[in-house]
């Protein structure tokens, strides 16, 4: 926040984006009454599935784009020989190396977002929906392994640096296929669509990332009584795995890396 003019501007079109989404999504609910017939998606529960998408991109943006935009500079420029001598573990020092505290303004955004969708599914007249304690906590740890399953794309993209010298390519290649993450997954399990919903649920598990909590907490699964535990199961298990892949990936990286200077 050096330059707090900058910072406010950077809120300013960050929330004006999140209204643009908003105003689109509304526009596209006054011709249809559900996100594909008989998935459970309504107006309120799409909604809270929105205001999960921008907790987890949020937190993303914030701690974990900046550093691994710079990480090439890094490279190029010899910083990498630095971070390497410090007594700390490496991965975690570029990481958090600095952080976007504008890219939060959309967390704040989603709070808004997700109180009113809440408030509106608790007062439905049909059928009103209350969190149960165990639902809000299951929605707070698989909001948590979604950006955790996010970093780990981002940082083997990262990582390719080392032996790309730039991979801005790559990087866009995570903005592509993360907007896979931002529907709900049935409208993927139809016809050709079905193949994108396999490799993005099992191979690279970034339909997990948002609908595993929204669902947890908005439906059609309830933590207490749905026949699709399989898919929580899945996301822990996608998190550990991205986990160490991605640790893999950064360490196999800095074993081919040879000083900027060689």
């Amino acid at each position: 926040m050096t330059f707090r003019t900058n910072f406010i501007l950077d809120c300013v079109s960050s929330i004006g984006w999140t209204l643009m989404n908003v105003g689109f999504y509304l526009i596209i609910f006054q011709f249809t009454p559900t996100i594909g017939e008989g998935t459970g998606w309504d107006q309120d529960r799409f909604f809270l599935f929105l205001a999960t998408t921008w907790f987890i991109n949020s937190l993303v943006q914030a701690f974990f784009m900046p550093n691994a935009e710079e990480f090439s500079e890094l490279i190029r420029t010899g910083g990498l020989d630095f971070a390497l001598l410090k007594p700390i573990d490496t991965q975690f020092l570029i990481s958090f190396r600095k952080v976007s505290w504008s890219s939060l303004s959309n967390f704040a955004a989603g709070l808004v977002i997700a109180a009113v969708a809440l408030y509106r599914l608790a007062h439905h007249e049909t059928d009103p929906l209350v969190p149960s304690a165990l639902s809000v906590v299951l929605y707070v740890l698989f909001c948590g392994c979604g950006v955790v399953i996010m970093y780990s794309l981002m940082i083997c993209l990262s990582a390719t640096s080392v032996w790309l010298g730039r991979n801005q390519t790559l990087y866009n290649f995570w903005f592509y296929i993360t907007n896979f993450s931002r529907y709900p997954m049935e409208i993927y399990n139809r016809g050709w669509g079905t193949t994108l919903y396999g490799l993005f649920t099992f191979v690279i598990p970034v339909l997990v990332v948002v609908n595993v909590p929204a669902r947890i907490l908005a439906q059609p699964v309830n933590p207490e009584t749905s026949d699709q535990w399989w898919l929580v199961g899945w996301a822990l298990v996608a998190t550990l795995v991205s986990v160490a892949g991605s640790r893999w990936v950064f360490r196999r990286a800095l074993g081919s890396y040879r000083s900027a200077s060689s």
